[in-house]
């Protein structure tokens, strides 16, 4: 990203912001509320009333029980997950990412005194869920595994048998399960399915974003839903880092779900046909890909070229497109690119056409 920002007319397919404007009636909410004067400190779990709304959509969309009093509104998911790993794990605990993961698990982990260990995703069904390779991972430092549904990088979407047998995993190892669900309503094929909703809840801490579903990525909202008092922990580790959410932010949100859900769908869409059409331009090329079935990521196989480290940088250099080499998310995303979907069609197109061009 930053050598792609020195390149004037680069294509950028390596970061994940949907190139979609927040809905209109979203930022109209955050402008009422800054006019109504929502530009104080808030409190530290988050505002009651978004909480509460937060609660109805968990028990709506996501099939568990849920309070106001089991919802942390987090900076991002991001500061969410961090104030999570703070709150039940002590330092030196080993926590369980995927291999290929999301890339932030690692340092998240380090600055909290916590030893990530990674586990492999299966690449040959797509980079699925792979229990044993999980269960292989389990030392006696382990305390909690990450599971990530749809997934970034690879656009994998768990099934419920999958996620039913990590839940039971997690039981009899007496682990915690973190989900990370921010690409939740982002499914082309197959279902979201919460693992809180399949396993014991009291084991499980979901976090959710609003950045990909309402594009809303700058607003930096996201939360973390836990039972048995959990929640308050995680309030209280989050307070000394960020304070508080920001309030505009919150009555952002707050917009986002009393108002029209329809964008969540033109989203979607718009990404399954980025998505089917950049598959179509690698199968006529001749070039491997792990299929997608979520998320707005593209995981495409370079190793014909090269290192996928050096083949990223030759096609930024050679051909400026930006993407990500699959090594950065672990070795398991080695000879891989990622390529984003949360760009423009025509971006997409060309970007692909010239990195298939620099395969030969």
């Amino acid at each position: 990203m930053e050598l792609a920002l020195g390149i004037p007319g680069a294509i950028r397919l390596e970061i994940g912001d949907p190139d979609f404007t927040t809905p209109a009636h979203i930022i109209d909410a955050a402008a009422a509320s800054a006019r109504e004067g929502f530009t104080h400190y808030g409190p530290s779990v988050g505002l009651a009333s978004l909480r509460a709304l937060i609660a109805e959509k968990v028990i709506a969309t996501n099939g568990f029980a849920c309070t106001p009093d089991d919802v942390v509104v987090s900076s991002g998911a991001c500061g969410g997950l961090h104030a999570t790993l703070l709150a039940l794990l002590d330092p030196g605990d080993e926590l369980l990412v995927p291999d290929p993961g999301w890339t932030t698990y690692i340092p998240m982990s380090v600055s909290a005194g916590v030893v990530p260990v990674r586990y492999r995703l299966d690449r040959t069904r797509d980079f699925a869920l792979d229990l044993e390779a999980i269960e292989q991972a389990i030392g006696p430092r382990t305390r909690a595994i990450v599971v990530n549904s749809p997934s970034n990088p690879t656009g994998n979407v768990a099934t419920r048998e999958e996620l039913d047998q990590v839940c039971e995993l997690a039981e009899r190892h007496d682990l915690w399960l973190i989900s990370d669900e921010c690409y939740e309503d982002m499914v082309f094929e197959g279902e979201h399915v919460s693992p809180a909703s399949r396993g014991d809840p009291g084991r499980v801490v979901s976090a959710f974003s609003f950045s990909k579903s309402y594009a809303m990525t700058g607003w930096r909202v996201g939360y973390i839903v836990a039972g048995n008092g959990v929640a308050q922990l995680i309030a209280k580790s989050q307070e000394p880092i960020v304070s508080s959410p920001s309030t505009i932010s919150q009555k952002a949100a707050e917009g986002a779900l009393r108002g029209p859900q329809d964008c969540i769908a033109e989203f979607r869409n718009a990404y399954r046909r980025r998505r089917d059409a950049a598959l179509e331009l690698l199968d006529a090329a001749d070039v491997s890909y792990a299929r997608p079935s979520g998320a707005f990521y593209l995981m495409v196989d370079v190793s014909a070229g090269g290192s996928d480290d050096e083949f990223a940088m030759r096609l930024l250099r050679e051909r400026h497109v930006a993407v990500v080499p699959g090594s950065a998310f672990g070795e398991g995303g080695a000879g891989m690119v990622r390529v984003t979907l949360a760009a423009a069609d025509e971006a997409i197109a060309t970007g692909l056409a010239r990195l298939c061009d620099l395969l030969g």
